[in-house]
């Protein structure tokens, strides 16, 4: 490989990697992106309005870290999370406010 493509190479590898970040929050909707389903009441918990949201109003699942909302790329995975505390993997898109997942786990509770 030439140096100056080896150079690329590794400039476009070291960018990608510093998106990479870990954000905390709750799994929402954005119906509900503060997280309080009490307005909507779609259920009678959290986790059932979030997913009534989505599924009845084609809301889109996100993330709320206690001062954003960010929406997730991924629409399958935070079904199983709704309304729980998670951690989430991936670059943010500051623009539109999207988190590109790369992962979501259920995050340690105290």
């Amino acid at each position: 490989m030439k140096p100056v493509m080896l150079s690329l190479f590794v400039a476009v590898a070291l960018s990608a990697a510093q998106g990479k970040q870990t954000f905390t929050g709750v799994v929402t909707d954005e119906m509900c992106p503060l997280g309080t389903h009490s307005h909507m009441k779609m259920g009678p918990t959290d986790a059932e309005c979030t997913k009534a949201c989505v599924m009845s109003h084609d809301a889109k699942y996100m993330l709320f870290d206690g001062k954003s909302a960010y929406f997730l790329s991924d629409q399958k995975t935070p079904e199983k999370f709704a309304a729980q505390k998670v951690r989430v993997t991936g670059s943010l898109d500051a623009k539109t406010m999207t988190i590109h997942v790369e992962s979501i786990a259920a995050a340690a509770t105290k």
